[in-house]
């Protein structure tokens, strides 16, 4: 259960990237949320379940 006030988002939830991390290890990459999902840097993500979500990076447009 999340300590925070206000409660961060679920893992489920669209804006999950919003919640507190817990733990950062950006020598090996990732990061832990407080709703349990693995931020990479990258930007895939590995959520409690075992899903993985694909790195989604935004694209920049051409000049």
């Amino acid at each position: 259960m999340c300590p925070h006030d206000p409660v961060c988002p679920s893992a489920e939830g669209p804006d999950r990237e919003a919640a507190k991390t817990l733990a950062s290890h950006p020598e090996q990459g990732w990061s832990l949320l407080c709703n349990g999902v693995v931020l990479f840097e990258d930007t895939g993500e590995l959520l409690p379940g075992g899903t993985v979500i694909a790195p989604h990076r935004p694209t920049v447009g051409a000049a």
